[in-house]
């Protein structure tokens, strides 16, 4: 079930109110070729998408609140045409785009070089992201050239041109409960692959068909399939973070990391990883390692509340995992001054996490200026600790060299955590966890 035409009229609504007097052009997706005359699936542009609801390839909205109403919000979309439907499939065209995505206005998306400059005549300003829609961009740019060109005769002119991103990136940042009644949706299709890998994962099978199995319950579930290249990394294979090749053989007596999650038709995803023993019993080493990261994950998850900030999540991980590394030899020294100085990112190099939304790697500042955002009702984050332990990175100076026991160990668990009212909640908990539901 996908988000109601209503949900998208709110949106606009506070993304009017955000613009002032300015007007803003926001560009759909264009198809991209992946290779001779073929393309890639289509993705909608999110900003696009967010606020318009509209699915299809090389549109543009135009959002006017210095217009009178009834011509504030325009469309231009490809008409319908059944000579091209009978090649790329359905268009709803200029009518579908007002009666079925509430547009005020519609046009044919070849009349917009020549409607352009009228509509965004009499903004204060134009929102517009330069560098990014190179068909769109020399028409915006004309348009207010010719702005300013009649300044002195008119007395009035865009003020500027600005990137309308800082203003619905906030709006992005805090999800509605459709919203994350959505990604919930998202959060209990991925958590289901996970569980059904786990199932299937046994030493002789290669990643692959472990990465068959996951997207294959995506498609059946109704997504649109995978939110980003799943990652199904055995043993060594598992310290390199972005592993996608998926191609090695499972190994009796390794790791499986699996970093999937899907993407629904309306764009929300889910992001989970779990790591488990492949042939069912944890080696000590490995269930040390397991046991630490599992408790640096858990310690970040519960500080997630409003009040808090990405940062804090990050820095409890970190605390945790470091404190563990030095009880196992693995880091030597005093807490405080490794992690000040850095001393465990050759165990562990990227962040505790990141914003989950439309993208994977959603919108929205972490940080503005010298203060850190405030978590709030309605954000949702990946928590994401992990140790990989290899010969990649050098050893830092004072820290002791890595004994062979501990090498080709990766681990990494992730999930996504929706900040309420009173704290937060664990939108992939059905993805289990705990040492004794990995082991057989």
């Amino acid at each position: 079930m996908s988000l109601a035409p209503d949900v998208f009229a709110q949106r606009r609504a506070r993304f009017f109110q955000a613009l002032g007097g300015a007007a803003a052009v926001i560009p759909a997706a264009p198809l991209v070729t992946h290779h001779a005359d073929c393309e890639w699936p289509f993705r909608q542009n999110s900003d696009f998408w967010y606020l318009t609801g509209f699915d299809e390839p090389d549109a543009v909205a135009l959002f006017l609140p210095h217009r009178p109403e009834g011509e504030r919000f325009v469309l231009f979309v490809q008409p319908k045409e059944p000579s091209a439907e009978v090649w790329m499939g359905f268009r709803w065209g200029c009518e579908g785009a007002v009666e079925r995505f509430g547009a005020d206005l519609a046009h044919p998306r070849e009349e917009l070089a020549e409607r352009l400059a009228d509509y965004l005549r009499g903004a204060e300003g134009i929102a517009f992201r330069v560098g990014k829609h190179p068909e769109v961009e020399p028409h915006v740019l004309q348009a207010w050239a010719g702005q300013l060109d009649r300044a002195p005769r008119s007395g009035t002119a865009a003020l500027g041109l600005v990137a309308p991103c800082p203003l619905l990136h906030a709006l992005r940042l805090r999800k509605s409960p459709e919203e994350i009644a959505r990604m919930r949706e998202a959060a209990r299709i991925s958590a289901e692959a996970h569980e059904l890998a786990r199932q299937v994962a046994r030493p002789g099978l290669n990643e692959r068909q472990v990465q068959g199995v996951i997207e294959q319950h995506f498609l059946e579930q109704g997504a649109r399939g995978p939110a980003y290249g799943s990652i199904v990394a055995g043993g060594d294979n598992a310290c390199v973070l972005h592993y996608t090749a998926n191609n090695a053989v499972l190994k009796d007596g390794d790791l499986l990391l699996i970093d999937a999650g899907c993407s629904l038709n309306d764009y929300y995803n889910g992001d989970i990883t779990r790591t488990f023993p492949i042939n069912g019993r944890f080696s000590a080493e490995q269930r040390a390692l397991y046991d630490l990261v599992l408790a640096a994950q858990e310690a970040a998850v519960a500080v997630v509340a409003p009040g808090q900030t990405a940062e804090g999540v990050h820095d409890t991980a970190v605390r945790v995992l470091v404190e563990g590394l030095v009880d196992l030899g693995l880091l030597r020294g005093e807490v405080d001054g490794i992690i000040e100085q850095g001393a465990y990112r050759h165990l562990y190099m990227h962040r505790t996490g990141h914003w989950l939304g439309l993208d994977v790697h959603d919108v929205g500042a972490y940080r503005l200026g010298e203060h850190h955002v405030a978590l709030e009702t309605g954000m949702v984050l990946t928590v994401e600790p992990g140790l990989y332990v290899s010969d990649r990175l050098p050893v830092p100076e004072g820290q002791p060299e890595i004994e062979a026991r501990w090498k080709g160990i990766g681990i990494r668990i992730e999930d996504d955590v929706a900040v309420t009212d009173h704290g937060h909640e664990n939108l992939t908990a059905a993805a289990l966890k705990a040492p004794a539901a990995l082991e057989r």
